[in-house]
């Protein structure tokens, strides 16, 4: 299928290069330095990067506005060659108005980061630049003994290397860590359990496309806020789509799913690629076999809706990226190769 969106990447990377460490939604190095200040040594240590704080990274209830002058300043500043944000948030849809686009435009970077910050991937990807979905400092470099494998390789693909990697499951995941106000969360991981294999649906061929979507959650608030791309810009694209902590019903992401087929993106789309759900949260704890419930359910509703749209499209369901640890860092904008008879998912960070 044709593409009419064209995107380039931003310049890859060196040991010693300079990176904005942003908080472009909540702040959480404010409200837990100890986790930040972990995630920051092992910047240093493990990419040989030179992490450079802002005047809102740890600043708890920043206003848009001066988030958005951060950002801005990021992009302006010849010496940062790449913005990594510290978390997501709730509020990034009031930043994106006071962003400075041909600021941007001129000056691509590398950004990472997922949750809320679907809405500046969504907004790079409209400007034509390639971003990566993942990267939470606080999330996936900081807590925990060390930084998981296959984050690591992600993060160095995306940062320096580019090339392609094949995107497997690592055999085991966390919906949540330790309370970052903890000791144990500087040595310990969350409490993890096995996985079970990928689901895949539709057709048994390969469909080789950009990348576009993120947080089911922050899709719709892009949609209210008329944000989202042109149908015929999603042509041929893997849609990745993913659910937050909040741990919304698969009812839920059931409608928000079917709305996506009504405008006409799953239509429009190639492939689609789900990631594994958070189902419990230090406030809820299902049992085993009700998380396995809960999985199935929001996997069965994806499924059908994507299906009942675009039978055509070849669907992967259970990819560990967004709201899980250990985390694959996804290209957006990059391309992906999702092959339904293989049964491969291959991302290419070029």
């Amino acid at each position: 299928m044709v593409e009419h969106h064209a995107l380039s990447s931003a310049p890859k990377l060196i040991p010693g290069d300079r990176v904005a460490i942003l908080s472009p939604s909540f702040a959480a190095p404010g409200f837990a330095p100890a986790v930040h200040e972990q995630a920051m040594r092992r910047l240093i240590t493990a990419a040989g990067l030179v992490p450079v704080e802002y005047a809102t990274t740890r600043r708890l209830g920043a206003t848009p506005e001066d988030r958005a002058a951060d950002i801005n300043a990021a992009f302006g500043d010849p010496t940062i060659r790449a913005i990594l944000s510290t978390i997501g948030g709730d509020d990034q849809i009031t930043v994106i108005p006071h962003l400075d686009a041909k600021l941007a435009a001129a000056n691509p970077k590398i950004f990472l980061g997922y949750s809320d910050n679907t809405h500046i991937l969504n907004w790079l990807w409209s400007l034509g630049i390639v971003g990566f979905y993942g990267g939470s400092t606080q999330v996936h470099l900081g807590p925990g003994p060390q930084i998981d494998d296959v984050h690591l390789a992600s993060l160095r693909a995306a940062l320096f290397t580019g090339g392609e990697l094949n995107i497997f499951e690592p055999g085991e995941s966390e919906d949540f860590g330790h309370d970052w106000l903890s000791p144990r969360a500087l040595t310990e991981f969350g409490a993890r359990e096995p996985t079970e294999p990928w689901t895949w649906a539709g057709p048994e061929r390969e469909v080789n496309g950009r990348t576009w979507g993120g947080c089911i959650e922050v899709v719709d608030q892009m949609a209210m806020a008329d944000r989202l791309p042109p149908l015929a810009d999603l042509a041929g694209t893997i849609l990745i789509l993913e659910s937050s902590e909040e741990l919304p019903p698969a009812v839920w992401v059931q409608r928000w799913i079917r709305s996506l087929g009504e405008r006409g993106i799953l239509n429009a789309v190639d492939g689609v690629i789900v990631a594994r759900p958070p189902v419990s949260s230090p406030e809820v704890l299902p049992t085993a076999e009700e998380r396995a419930r809960r999985r199935a359910a929001q996997r069965n509703a994806v499924i059908s809706e994507i299906t009942r749209y675009n039978p055509e499209a070849v669907i992967c369901v259970g990819v560990p990226f967004g709201h899980t640890r250990p985390q694959w860092i996804l290209p957006y904008g990059g391309r992906i190769r999702l092959d339904g008879r293989a049964r491969t998912v291959t991302a290419n960070y070029s």
